[in-house]
């Protein structure tokens, strides 16, 4: 298929859908996402809990004013992508008392909330269909991949080993690189060898202080189903001369590279990422910050490269009908539980300089970006420690089994109150260096427990400054 037969098809599946919202039934779609370990599937499982349960949303205006009528699932739109599982999730969070398992490949649900509207000429009864689209921050990244080319792409991701914090993970690697020959013939085992030696560098990477970033391909670390495929087994090559031999090692990893580009990126993007409407991107700024300014740095880079990939503005009739864009984007910085209070109003500062540059260029564009520090579901409460005459800010909880804080190993089931530290009031300070790598304390800690009411009713899973996202990403489309 052409390139223009694809965008073609894309514009006719975009006019389809949104006459059908404009004239039939109103949809909004929302996207999710967050690079690893961000917290996606946790904040998509307490948005389906806080608005199926009805639960009390004291920002989120419709809940506030006692408008929302119920929110039930129904089967949704797209049969040819995973059901997001909802029930095994909130069963994780509520029962046994674990995080659910993150997010890997992409997911879906639909929710009918049905409301009371706010007044005026559209006053009654409305219902919304809200389609929550789940997928790993990683793919989004790939979208960069799009108008590159092989040898561009070899030399720019060589030119990366070189940055602060990468030379120790990339060694191996290295090492197999000087020993391809880009313009030996193609052999499969040697494309196999460097492949997975440069899947181990992305792995090293994801363990290490860019965990909060990402290099891509996004799917060699998230396979999902093409685990395996020739198009995901390929590798950068260093000193390409082009044009490259189609008969080469050099031409065959150009022409995989070419297939992931159009086997699994541009679809990505025709059928779930152009379509979206909203997003949210989730950040776990208190890892980067935890890590130093040279994460904090990957991190910067990351989330402008995530708006980059956006199709952002103001939609009018016509953009709607044809081209729609993503006209509201909120960044939100998790597990704000794992800080005290006095500290979440500086967390949604830092988030906010790290994406400033990005957010001139969005709202420059006409859409409404937004930040916010939350924790979607909040494992903590705070507390005070005394230490001596000096009374800390703390939080506390319960630690997952094989936690250690100072000389403490926690078992899983015994709470204990930790201090993290606290972040400057300044959030420049934070990237000049002002928390020592490693300073803050943030031990995982268990899901809070949870007990049924007395109607026998699942019980509210306590939540902080989620409403605000709710209220920023659908709250005017329930008014």
């Amino acid at each position: 298929m052409t390139s223009f037969t694809a965008r073609a098809g894309s514009a006719v599946r975009a006019f389809a859908e949104a006459s059908s919202d404009l004239l039939i039934q109103p949809t909004l779609r929302l996207g999710v996402t967050g690079l690893a370990r961000s917290g996606k599937t946790v904040f998509t499982t307490a948005l389906i809990h806080h608005l199926v349960e009805a639960h009390a949303l004291p920002a989120f205006a419709p809940s506030q004013e006692g408008r929302l009528r119920r929110a039930r699932l129904v089967p949704q739109p797209d049969d040819d992508v995973p059901r997001f599982p909802y029930e095994d999730h909130v069963a994780a969070l509520t029962g046994a008392r674990v995080w659910p398992r993150s997010t890997d490949r992409i997911s879906q649900f639909r929710l009918a909330i049905e409301y009371e509207r706010a007044g005026g000429w559209r006053s009654g009864p409305g219902t919304l269909m809200l389609d929550v689209v789940d997928y790993p921050g990683e793919w989004l990244l790939d979208l960069a991949l799009i108008d590159q080319s092989y040898a561009g792409w070899s030399r720019a991701t060589i030119a990366g080993t070189r940055r602060s914090g990468r030379a120790g993970a990339a060694v191996p690697w290295l090492e197999t690189l000087t020993s391809l020959d880009p313009t030996a013939p193609l052999d499969e085992v040697v494309a196999e060898r460097a492949s997975t030696a440069f899947k181990a560098y992305l792995g090293a990477l994801r363990a290490g202080p860019e965990a909060v970033a990402t290099t891509p391909p996004g799917r060699f670390l998230m396979p999902g189903d093409l685990a395996g495929s020739p198009a995901l087994t390929f590798a950068p090559l260093d000193g390409l001369v082009e044009p490259l031999s189609p008969g080469s090692l050099a031409g065959l990893m150009e022409r995989r590279f070419e297939a992931y580009k159009a086997k699994v990126v541009e679809p990505f993007f025709r059928n779930h990422f152009q379509r979206v409407d909203r997003q949210i991107v989730l950040v776990d700024v208190l890892a980067a910050v935890d890590a130093g300014p040279a994460a904090l740095a990957e991190l910067e880079e990351a989330l402008d490269a995530v708006l980059l990939s956006f199709r952002i503005g103001r939609n009018t009739l016509i953009s709607r009908l044809f081209a729609p864009r993503a006209e509201r984007i909120l960044f939100a910085a998790t597990k704000a539980d794992h800080l005290h209070q006095t500290s979440h109003d500086r967390l949604d500062a830092l988030l906010r300089l790290l994406v400033s540059r990005a957010m001139r260029r969005t709202e420059a564009a006409g859409a409404r970006v937004g930040t916010v520090a939350l924790a979607s579901v909040r494992a903590t409460r705070e507390t005070t420690i005394h230490d001596g005459d000096e009374v800390l800010r703390a939080v506390s909880g319960t630690p997952e089994a094989g936690e250690i804080v100072g000389d403490e190993t926690f078992d899983g089931l015994s709470e204990a109150a930790v201090f993290p530290g606290e972040l400057p009031a300044r959030p420049e300070d934070v990237l000049d260096g002002a928390v020592p790598p490693g300073s803050l304390r943030f031990p995982r800690f268990r899901p809070p427990l949870v007990k049924p009411d007395a109607l026998g009713r699942p019980g509210h899973l306590p939540q902080i400054r989620l409403d605000r996202a709710m209220q920023f990403l659908i709250g005017d489309r329930l008014a």
